[in-house]
């Protein structure tokens, strides 16, 4: 029988663990001398780098529609913590040091979150689609990302997805982080915020970026092995040159192999290799 972890052997053993890998990133911010962005600004710089929306509510099989509800309100809460931030040369961004805690004294609600592979509920759910937008911002810029989680597996079918799957990244207060740097030489401002049933996000700048990006999902499919099933396929960055509109790099961000988690019936039999 596999011995048991230390977090594992109850609820004050796995805080205690929660502490103490905080204390440890902290240490290595520290030492490493990380300058984290932290200052707004309420006008808009003025050139548009990448702009995207995304649907709040899913229909999620399995999940209850309050939990979807309550989403809304802990992601108003953590965009306000985001919306304006300028990210300077030379400084890192951080999801929960802008966002802190997503506590109930807070205001935050209980909502979906994924854990060890599965979903459940807690308070604060929900807020990596906040993490998810800005990370796809970031992709379509010459931003550095220098912390990233993804999703390991396919929890639900798709529901109105607007960009490729697995681009996504997780976040856990307070170690589990979604964080970029700028070394492009000006600065970048973020804006997010809640319009009607979308979550909105713009990355801006002060002046274009001599490329611009374009994300493509290739060879797209599902796939059997053994009795587990898997969505496969391969994103691409694409880079191409403002200028002249010629493409002068293709960069493999992610090469899916995610396990499918929810009932195999659901997948389009058109998809299934």
């Amino acid at each position: 029988m596999r011995r048991k972890q230390f977090c594992e052997l109850g609820p004050v053993c796995y805080r205690i663990s929660l502490w103490k890998e905080a204390a440890r990133k902290r240490l290595r911010d520290r030492r490493a001398g990380v300058r984290f962005a932290a200052g707004r600004r309420e006008e808009n710089l003025p050139v548009i780098v990448k702009g995207h929306r995304s649907p709040v509510l899913r229909r999620l099989a399995g999940v209850d529609m309050v939990l979807q509800e309550n989403k809304r309100t802990n992601l108003a809460l953590a965009a306000a913590c985001i919306d304006g931030v300028v990210v300077e040369p030379g400084e890192s961004f951080s999801f929960w040091r802008l966002v802190g805690p997503p506590t109930a004294r807070r205001g935050y609600l209980p909502g979906l979150a994924i854990a060890s592979g599965a979903a459940r509920t807690a308070v604060g759910g929900g807020l990596c689609q906040l993490a998810n937008l800005i990370h796809f911002l970031v992709l379509n810029s010459p931003l550095t990302v220098t912390e990233l989680h993804h999703h390991t597996d396919a929890l639900f079918p798709d529901d109105r997805r607007r960009v490729p799957f697995g681009t996504g990244t997780s976040v856990f207060c307070p170690h589990v982080d979604y964080r970029f740097f700028n070394a492009t030489g000006r600065p970048v401002q973020l804006r997010v915020w809640l319009e009607g049933d979308d979550l909105c996000g713009e990355l801006r700048v002060e002046r274009p970026f001599p490329c611009r990006y374009r994300l493509v999902e290739e060879n797209h499919h599902f796939v059997r092995e053994g009795a587990e099933y898997y969505r496969v396929s391969q994103v691409y960055r694409l880079v191409i040159d403002r200028a002249s509109g010629t493409q002068t790099a293709k960069e493999l961000v992610l090469d899916n192999h995610s396990r499918v988690l929810y009932d195999p019936a659901l997948i389009p039999a058109e998809e299934l290799v």
